[in-house]
């Protein structure tokens, strides 16, 4: 489909160049060759646009379809999730969070 598109521009061009005027060569090759086979271009496409629509749609249902299915050992308590989160006390019992020791571990 392109080799044609690629061609019928190409005679517009030649058109174009045996114009006149410069005005008259612009309106010709916009009018006779680019707006026409734009609009062609754009309506041969669709099947193709429909298709590619329809296909990651479908990816994204069985994507969703998986996710549903996995079991849920992924899935941590919240003790579980808090004591990965809370830092390790140093050797004078305190964390990372901690900006100033406590009276009488100074």
């Amino acid at each position: 489909m392109y080799i044609v598109a690629i061609a019928w521009l190409y005679v517009t061009i030649l058109m174009a160049a045996t114009e006149a005027t410069l005005l008259a060569g612009i309106s010709t090759f916009l009018l006779y060759g680019l707006l026409p086979c734009s609009i062609v271009m754009y309506l041969m496409g669709a099947p193709g646009r429909r298709r590619a629509i329809k296909a990651r749609e479908a990816a994204e249902l069985e994507a969703l379809a998986r996710q549903e299915q996995a079991p849920d050992s992924d899935m941590q308590t919240a003790d579980q999730q808090d004591s990965q989160l809370r830092p390790e006390p140093n050797q004078a019992g305190l964390t990372s969070g901690h900006p100033v020791p406590p009276k009488g571990m100074q």
